[in-house]
This record gives structure tokens, C-alpha cells and sequence, in this order.
């Protein structure tokens, strides 16, 4: 079974042949052309052929991603997307699936009547007599950029340069929350680290099985519907994606062991956009989280783990993906933050970025280019050797598995940090102090504030009896939340204390979506809890497995196949 039967080249058409496969990613296919074709754009005719609603999950491509109707929200049609990060576009249509290579693309794309078609294009344009599709991308990007998505989807306007794409049944939802918002932190990126050079900036908003917070596709972000909490307590979680704009899309790692260069850079430019926005002292409580996720990979594999490093040797044949963890991201900040920190200047690295991002713009880097640009733009640092300063070095930063030699001051978000704590304490008591605890007003707390006292919380768990009922009772904003990731944690702390009370809670929020990042912690919570806990977890897979991936599906099985206490 091929949906994509043909290839367009310089020369012309010409069928597939097939090879055998890299592991676990299906067959290589290639044009069957005889001599190189080394062009620096590529052209692509795709016909979406009606999705098969019954289609076998074996059958199921690691890249391009069919969804029945129950996968989807509107549970009326069928639903595709493609997902190239890091190496799976190899699936999807002929290339060099590496982010050493950049190119142009063009694309036609035919989908059945009552469908649309989006892609990562600067440009798109809709034939109505046959309901084809032509895109182009205008910009050099690597393959793992490329993205498609074929779906029941509509649009609305949020901004001069951007719309937010969804299915009739979240557009509304999605109108409102992202209204102004998109511009706002593009304006504010802009200033810091020039021009946006992608055109318009989308959204679409995925079907709920969508296993990924969000993938920067240029010109269109693809994004979990978890962030449509209905209060814009979620509308910052796209300053990441949009920080993508410059760092990885525009200035990209030239390979996956050095994808620091992606991640680290971001979350520097998401944390410099969001101290703008949002301030200083909500900043660095979000990177406290942060940083918290970072100790806890760490604990669970070790410091020593070679993963643990920035520049991570990666062996022929092992997907890019399965090395994925926090250190690139919380690891690479921390770097970042060490240069800015040897700058001494704000305003002086950020003209730097500035810099960094004009002069390898387009381009696909290693981190000896950037840390030789940066010497090389501040001479005086260069002169005075920080690159070898003891326990500081370069090379050590890149080699050396571990915890950070350097952390950024978070202290600014102690304002922040330490009411949560305090009354977490409160709630920890064998006796209540309920005077006290009423005494503290949580009504203007935004999100990572009671991100921060539920995870104090649910590290204080088991509490002592009744007290999760009055938590509860106490905080109808926390344990009757829309915001994903207060849920998350409130389901959480429902399993840890054993609260059966709430388990509907827990049942409803495995129902309402399938992210990767919320449904196996709380199957984990489940499995090593009550036996009514796993009677629920057995419960729920067995009533959402279908609007599950099948990635999430078989992740889920393995917790379930596990000796209960041990996942």
C-alpha cells in the first residue's frame, strides 16, 4: 500500500525502488534514477488517498500518522499528519534526512472532498475544481521541517502575520485564546534577535491524540489542544516554538549529537522573551521547573550517563529520538547562560544573538562555529582564556557528562517560589492550620506558581488523611482546573494519596487527550498505586487505547505489562 506513488525530479517522473529499512523506521525508498540529483530544491506530487478508517495499527507509518475519526475531536473524519523530527522524513518522500542539508521545496497535494491540506510553506494556494493543494517553501530548510497535515480544518485570524488552524469544533476555542497573543511575542523576539524571516506564523492546533507538546514547523506550528486551557494560562507555552524561529529553524544543529545547539539556544530565547512579557520573577520560577525536571533525569540515570552530555555520540543506526532527554534543553540553557554570564552585559549578549543568528542564518552549524564566533566576537573574553578557566572549560561543558559546573541566578523568582513553599508546609501538617493556610491568597497566582506548589505537594505525598479533601474543597481553581498541566499534577496527587473520590478526575483527563507527556506519568501513578488504581488504569487504557498513537498505546502497554509498583 503507497499513498505516495511518485517522485518529481529535475529529470523526470519516475517509480520507486525499495531497500531494506533503518531499524524500526520501515523501508528506504528512493527515486529509481541512475545518476545523482543533486539540486537544491525539491518537488513533491502527493494524492491523499481517503484515509482508511479501519487501517490496521501495524500498518501504521513511525512518520506518517493516520487517525480514524475517534482520534480526532470533531469524531466525524479522518485526520493525517506527518512528523519529521529527527530522522522519519526518509519515510515520507525521498531526502537527505539529515539537518547538515537545507533545501527549497515545492509541494501539490490532492485530498478528498470536504478535507484541507497545510504545510510548512511561506506560500500555499487551494485549486478548488479538484481540491489540490500547491505549497512552496521559499526558505532553505532542513528535511525534518518539512510537515503535512490533512484533516476537517479551518481557520481565523489572531494577528497581522498569523491564524490559528484547528477543527471546527476547537476554532473558536482557539480564536480566543491565541487572539494578539502570537504578535506580541514575535514583536518582542524580533527585537531581540532581528528579523522574523518565515513570513506568516500559524498554529494548528492537533487532534487530542497528538502525542507531542508542540513542533516547530516553520510558518506552522503543530501543537497539542491541551494548550486551549480557555483562560490563556497556557498562551506561553508557544514562546519555545516561536524562539524556534531563530534557533534551530533559521540557525540549525548540523547533527543530532549536538542538538544542544537547537534546544539550549531556545530555551535562552524563550526565557528572554518571557523576562519581557511576563518579568523577571515568573521567569525564573518556569526555569526553576526547569531545572527541577533536570535533577530528576539526572538522579533516575545518573550523572555519569553519556547522554548526560551536550555533545552526544550518537552510533550508526540509532535513531536520533530514542536519546532524547532534558539535558540538551536544561543543560544547554545553563551553557547559554554561562556565556552571557562571562559577557557580564545584557544588552551586549544580546546583540551577540543578534550576531550569531546574521551570520549563520540558513545555515547548519556545529558548536566549535558558535563558540569560535563568540570568541571572536568578544576578543577581550578571548584574550583572557575563558575558554579554559578551570572547571569551566569549553570542553567540558561539551564533553563531560553531569550537572551543570554553572547554574543561572534564579534567585528573582524566590518572590514567587517561596509563598508556595510555605504553604505546601501548611498543607504537609498532621494538624491543619487553617487560619494560616486561609490567610494566603492564591486567587492571582498564574500557572507556574501553582505548578511549583503542587509539585510541593505531590513531593510531600502521602499527606495525612482528609487532608486531599480539603485541598481540594479549599482550591476549586487547582482540583477543578481546564489547564493541562495543573491537571496533571492534581491527578497525580489523587494517586499518590489514594483520594478514590477523584478518580473520575483521573478517568476524565485520560479521556480528554493522549500527549505522551501527561498520560504515561499518570499510568505510571496509576500502576504503582491501590489495586482500585490499577483496576483503573486497566479500566481506561481498555476504553481509550483507540484515540490513542500507537506509540503512546504501546509505551502505555509496556506499564501495564510491568510488575505493579515497578515502572
Amino acid at each position: 500500500m503507497s499513498w505516495l506513488d511518485s517522485f518529481q525530479t529535475a529529470q523526470k517522473e519516475k517509480p520507486f525502488l525499495y531497500t531494506s529499512g533503518f531499524p524500526v523506521l520501515n523501508r528506504s525508498f528512493f527515486p529509481g534514477f541512475h545518476t545523482p540529483a543533486m539540486k537544491s530544491t525539491c518537488s513533491a506530487k502527493i494524492q491523499v488517498k481517503s484515509p482508511i478508517p479501519h487501517l490496521e495499527l501495524s500498518l501504521v507509518s513511525h512518520q506518517v500518522c493516520w487517525l480514524t475519526p475517534e482520534q480526532t475531536a470533531g469524531k466525524q473524519k479522518p485526520y493525517m499528519y506527518t512528523q519529521g523530527q529527527a530522522v522519519l522524513n526518509r519515510s515520507f518522500f525521498p531526502c537527505f534526512d539529515t539537518p547538515a542539508v537545507k533545501s527549497t521545496y515545492s509541494a501539490t497535494v490532492k485530498v478528498p472532498e470536504g478535507f484541507t491540506a497545510v504545510m510548512s510553506a511561506t506560500t500555499w494556494e487551494k485549486q478548488e475544481k479538484d481540491n489540490t493543494f500547491t505549497f512552496k517553501m521559499s526558505q532553505p530548510i532542513p528535511s525534518y521541517l518539512i510537515a503535512l497535515a490533512v484533516g476537517d480544518i479551518v481557520s481565523a485570524e489572531v494577528g497581522p502575520r498569523s491564524r490559528v488552524w484547528a477543527e471546527p469544533c476547537l476554532i473558536e476555542a482557539a480564536r480566543k485564546e491565541y487572539d494578539g497573543v502570537i504578535e506580541e511575542f514575535l514583536a518582542v523576539g524580533e527585537k531581540l534577535f532581528g528579523p522574523y524571516v518565515w513570513g506568516r506564523y500559524d498554529i494548528l492546533f492537533m487532534p487530542p491524540s497528538f502525542p507531542f507538546g508542540g513542533m516547530e514547523n516553520p510558518c506552522i506550528t503543530f501543537v497539542t489542544p491541551c494548550l486551549l486551557a480557555g483562560d490563556r494560562s497556557l498562551v506561553d507555552v508557544v514562546i519555545h516554538e516561536i524562539s524556534h524561529s531563530w534557533f534551530g529553524n533559521l540557525v540549525t544543529n548540523a547533527n543530532w549529537g549536538e542538538f544542544w545547539l537547537n534546544e539550549g539556544f531556545t530555551m535562552y530565547a524563550q526565557r528572554r522573551i518571557s523576562t519581557v512579557v511576563y518579568g523577571a520573577a515568573y521567569t525564573c520560577l518556569e526555569a526553576a521547573t526547569g531545572r527541577a525536571l533536570l535533577r530528576q533525569h539526572m538522579d533516575n540515570t545518573g550523572e555519569d550517563h553519556p547522554l548526560n552530555k551536550l555533545r552526544v555520540k550518537i552510533e550508526p543506526g540509532v535513531d536520533p529520538d530514542d536519546t532524547y532527554n532534558e539535558t540538551p534543553y536544561e543543560k544547554g540553557y545553563c551553557f547559554v547562560s554561562y556565556l552571557a554570564h562571562l559577557v557580564g552585559d545584557q544588552s551586549k549578549f544580546d546583540a551577540f544573538l543578534q550576531a550569531y543568528v546574521n551570520q549563520f542564518k540558513f545555515q547548519s552549524i556545529m558548536a566549535d562555529d558558535a563558540l569560535e564566533f563568540f570568541l571572536e566576537y568578544f576578543p577581550e573574553l578571548k584574550k583572557k582564556g575563558v575558554a579554559t578557566i578551570p572547571g569551566f572549560e569549553f570542553d567540558r561543558w561539551l564533553n563531560t557528562p553531569g550537572w551543570p559546573p554553572y547554574l543561572p541566578d534564579l534567585s528573582p523568582g524566590e518572590t514567587l517560589m517561596k509563598p508556595a513553599e510555605e504553604l505546601a508546609e501548611l498543607w504537609a501538617a498532621s494538624i491543619l492550620n487553617m487560619e494560616a493556610i486561609k490567610a494566603v491568597d492564591i486567587s492571582a497566582w498564574k500557572t507556574y506558581q501553582l505548578v511549583f506548589f503542587l509539585d510541593k505537594i505531590l513531593q510531600k505525598s502521602p499527606l495525612p488523611d482528609t487532608n486531599v479533601a480539603k485541598l481540594s474543597e479549599m482550591y476549586p481553581k487547582i482540583s477543578k482546573a481546564q489547564n493541562a498541566e495543573l491537571r496533571l499534577r492534581w491527578c497525580q496527587i489523587v494517586l499518590k494519596n489514594n483520594h478514590e473520590p477523584e478518580f473520575g478526575k483521573v478517568k476524565d483527563f485520560l479521556h480528554s487527550q493522549g500527549k505522551q507527556k501527561y498520560t504515561l506519568p499518570i499510568y505510571r501513578a496509576m500502576w504503582s498505586g491501590s489495586e482500585s488504581a490499577r483496576a483503573l488504569a486497566v479500566e481506561t487504557f481498555s476504553a481509550t487505547a483507540p484515540q490513542l498513537h500507537v506509540n503512546v498505546q504501546n509505551y502505555v502497554k509496556k506499564i501495564l505489562a510491568s510488575e505493579p509498583g515497578r515502572t
